[in-house]
């Protein structure tokens, strides 16, 4: 034990060297981001990087210490930038100036600073055109109806592109657009069209999602032969309908199904909806609550084609693509790590026409106002491809 006390007790004396020397560095590197700041030089020089980790292998006796030695100044270099980031963005008092990347900035007013940015509060009445993908009576229709009410001039699209579309084209103000399910996972279709479309989140809004299997007026159980739901709703059902001899079609979306039972008035067919569609196209509810899990809901985002963020939005949504390359990813999530900002979500999207390259889509919480929140986008603006603020809202819990 002896000898254990005085192995430790070196390797205390070492330690306090070490981080003697790490905050010497620190220094050094403070003076550094100065003097870029001056040159307007960028923080992250990957040629630098890529020679300093070449050099400090070579110092190494061993190649198990060598990878140690690669892996440590990896992160001393990682931390070095973030510091960098810290302090360049913090010496800028310009709204618009902590976003180097085109497009990225939020359209202040000239010579505003950051707490004094005019935050919108989103504006709708009765004559605010509102899109949703559905048709009347889908989880996207109360949605809608949800968030907006009754009163907005409302219509439906087909798809989740002819959403987008309407947005893009001015043909609505807002779009309503399902994004997750907390039972089947992420809306893959619309995370891609969010990374293709120049249209932005202004707010969220959860369904919850309550499946009820609807036929025709006198129908009874024994009568039905096949179900019709989206293929999300057929699968939230997996239990209630395995064992039944029942054919299941997939179709664009729960409430399509229930119209076009109710249209085609077949008492051997059923549909799996809800029981707002069920009232809305005139069908009885032989079966209430079926699908698997209670507390099934569906998150629904707002989208408009305008960058407008609310003075009260507690959740920020990026996207960015990164090279394929080990290490990419993990920088950046350090960003997140040093500015103490709690990420919410990470999803990645296979980039099409880019063999083995993905899409990275983060949720986190903030504000675009917060100090904190500029330091990270900074820093994930200078190191990432194409990167967007897709929004910043209220996240409903």
């Amino acid at each position: 034990m002896d000898e254990l006390l005085k192995l430790r007790n070196d390797i205390d004396a070492i330690d306090a060297q070490i981080v003697e020397l790490f905050e010497k560095r620190m220094a050094v590197s403070e003076s550094v981001a100065a003097y870029k700041e001056k040159i307007g030089k960028d923080v992250l020089d990957s040629d630098r990087e890529r020679e300093k980790i070449g050099k400090v292998r070579e110092l190494a006796h061993s190649e198990f210490n060598a990878q140690g030695v690669e892996a440590l100044f990896n992160q001393l270099m990682t931390i070095s930038r973030m510091r960098q980031y810290m302090l360049i963005s913090g010496q800028s008092s310009e709204y618009s100036g902590f976003m180097p990347v085109s497009g990225m900035a939020v359209k202040a007013q000239e010579g505003a600073a950051a707490e004094d940015v005019p935050f919108l509060r989103m504006p709708f009445d009765k004559g605010t055109k509102v899109v949703y993908s559905g048709v009347p009576g889908a989880y996207g229709h109360q949605a809608m109806l949800g968030y907006f009410g009754p009163e907005v001039d409302c219509f439906n699209v087909a798809t989740f592109r002819e959403c987008m579309d309407a947005i893009k084209h001015g043909d609505a103000r807002y779009g309503v657009l399902p994004i997750e399910n907390s039972s089947t996972g992420i809306i893959t279709d619309v995370y891609d069209l969010m990374g293709v479309y120049d249209n932005y989140i202004v707010g969220e809004y959860v369904v919850r999602v309550s499946h009820a299997l609807l036929a025709c007026p006198g129908a009874s159980m024994e009568d039905i032969k096949t179900v019709y739901s989206h293929p999300q709703g057929l699968l939230q059902c997996r239990s209630f309908l395995s064992g039944k001899n029942w054919q299941q079609i997939s179709l664009n979306n729960t409430a399509a199904a229930a119209k076009k039972v109710r249209d085609e008035k077949d008492k051997t067919q059923a549909a799996v909806a809800s029981e707002m569609a069920a009232g809305f196209y005139g069908l009885e509810v032989l079966a209430s609550k079926i699908n698997d899990l209670n507390n099934n809901s569906t998150r629904f985002i707002i989208i408009q084609n305008r960058r407008e963020y609310l003075k009260e939005a507690n959740q920020i949504s990026i996207c960015f693509e990164l090279p394929h390359a080990s290490g990419t990813l993990y920088n950046i999530l350090s960003h997140f790590i040093f500015n103490g900002l709690n990420m919410n979500r990470i999803e990645s999207r296979p980039i099409p026409g880019k063999k083995w390259q993905y899409r990275f889509f983060v949720d986190f919480d903030g504000c675009l106002s917060q100090r904190q929140v500029r330091n990270a986008l900074t820093g994930i603006a200078s190191e990432t491809d194409n990167f967007r603020i897709l929004g910043n809202y209220i996240h409903v819990e």
